[in-house]
């Protein structure tokens, strides 16, 4: 090397491509972790699902439910399932839980679309089911694709019956119709937001009548009889069910060299799956390692079930009682005390839509995991913007382990932005940044990512927890 390149060598940071300096040992450990993240991502496509998952992988490595615990002491591993739809996890450290947590927050819903309460109709000899849309998507890229129904049923006697149509061989799959290229003259004229409405997002359940041709509706009542006779409901209880639309097709490996992922949930189900895996490998912590599985960011985070409620604090304050440790004001200070990851998906920058990057500030497939010191809108509107000390203090970390990193920002300045939990978590004192895997096509149908990167996640937080 010249003088001029050592000098660049050593003073510029230059962000490799990570493949090219794995061995095939470790070419092999990536492709094999993301072949289970596939199965993951086939097997969870609500948060309900993947709640059931984690927690059957919790218990299958010797975690026990907080309410069966009267006292807790180091090295115990406990979780507490809020309403089948999130999930709080700890391993007790030898320290005090007064020094502080060692956090890792992701989510596990996504965007998709909900039925409505009252959601079929009949018109014209078809039968629908009206929905609304859940979180930040693009319509008209929930037309024309192979939808399933996932979700679950309760009666007002209480009895839960869970509903997965679509994703079997054998199950019928359901659709949401566009227009055809040549009468789609003026909905080409519109902006590409408004092409579609949200009110014509109605899903195609059927098409057969049942009875005489004098009666009405026969279209909706037929499909009512099916639901009848496979699940004894009537149109009523669609009122207290939570069904979702979600794709149809599977998660699989892309690329000629299957280098990425494509499948539905990635944001953030990819932060919420590596953040598990490494969850579970950590043993005997000195500071108390916790695990959120946070259901509702897609929408703010609100509800009972999202990071805004205070069932998190509940936990917390849980493991204090049960420590033997609580007195008042404590919780306050624990979380002072604490430092956590904001696992949460990143925006990677895509060559065919270059210009919604800033490129010095984009994270890259194949560079590793995503740091974001904030996120927010335009001047940082909404952003938690992690002090220098923190940032630092990661850096140490993930360079001390040479784990692939990068320093991001979500896309241009004035374009628009975008937030996670961090806020919510740094509103209670917790040092806190984000930090995910890059996504391409972020909130789609079919998200795509590196699983290098996917791999590197999975070491950057068992190095955190650790």
């Amino acid at each position: 090397m010249t003088e001029t390149e050592k000098l660049k060598d050593t003073l510029f940071d230059n962000k490799k491509n990570g493949w090219d300096g794995l061995s095939l040992e470790d070419k092999q450990n990536v492709l094999k972790f993301s072949d289970e993240f596939i199965y993951f991502l086939n097997t969870c496509k609500t948060e309900r699902e993947a709640t059931e998952f984690i927690v059957d992988v919790l218990k299958k490595n010797d975690f026990t439910d907080l309410r069966e615990k009267l006292v807790l002491a180091p090295g115990d591993k406990v979780y507490y399932v809020n309403r089948d739809k999130s999930v709080y996890a700890a391993i007790i450290g030898s320290k005090s839980i007064e020094s502080g947590l060692n956090i890792i927050g992701s989510h596990i819903d996504s965007p998709r679309l909900d039925l409505k309460p009252n959601p079929l109709y009949e018109d014209t000899d078809m039968a629908y089911l009206k929905t609304h849309y859940y979180g930040g998507i693009k319509k008209y890229q929930w037309t024309t694709i192979p939808l399933s129904i996932h979700g679950v049923i309760v009666k007002a006697n209480g009895e839960r019956i869970k509903v997965n149509v679509g994703e079997d061989d054998e199950d019928p799959i359901f659709t949401i119709t566009d227009l055809l290229p040549h009468l789609a003259v003026e909905q080409s004229d519109k902006k590409l937001r408004d092409a579609i409405p949200g009110e014509n997002l109605n899903l195609l359940v059927g098409s057969i009548p049942f009875g005489d041709e004098k009666d009405s509706n026969r279209v909706k009542l037929n499909v009512l009889k099916i639901l009848n006779e496979k699940y004894g409901i009537t149109e009523r209880d669609f009122v207290s069910s939570e069904l979702e639309l979600v794709p149809a097709f599977k998660a699989k490996s892309l690329g000629f060299d299957k280098s990425m992922v494509a499948g539905y949930g990635q944001d953030d189900r990819v932060c919420a799956y590596t953040s598990l895996r490494a969850f579970i490998e950590v043993h005997n912590p000195e500071r108390t390692a916790v695990c959120i599985f946070a259901d509702k960011e897609e929408i703010g985070s609100m509800g009972n079930t999202g990071m805004e409620s205070h069932v998190f604090d509940t936990f917390i304050s849980e493991l204090l009682n049960k420590t033997n440790t609580n007195r008042p004001n404590l919780l306050d200070k624990v979380f002072c005390n604490s430092r956590m990851l904001s696992a949460d998906v990143d925006a990677a920058f895509d060559p065919i839509y270059a210009s919604a990057s800033e490129k010095n500030n984009a994270a890259y497939f194949g560079r590793g995991i995503g740091l974001n010191k904030y996120t927010g809108a335009r001047g940082k509107s909404g952003a938690s913007d992690a002090n220098a000390e923190y940032v630092a203090f990661i850096r140490n970390i993930l360079e001390a382990n040479n784990i692939s990193y990068q320093v991001s920002e979500l896309g241009r300045i004035d374009l628009g932005g975008g937030g996670t939990i961090a806020y919510i978590l740094a509103d209670k004192g917790i040092d806190v940044i984000d930090c995910g895997i890059p996504i391409l096509s972020m909130h789609s149908p079919y998200e795509v990512s590196s699983k290098f990167d996917i791999y590197e996640g999975y070491r950057t937080y068992y190095a955190f927890l650790k």
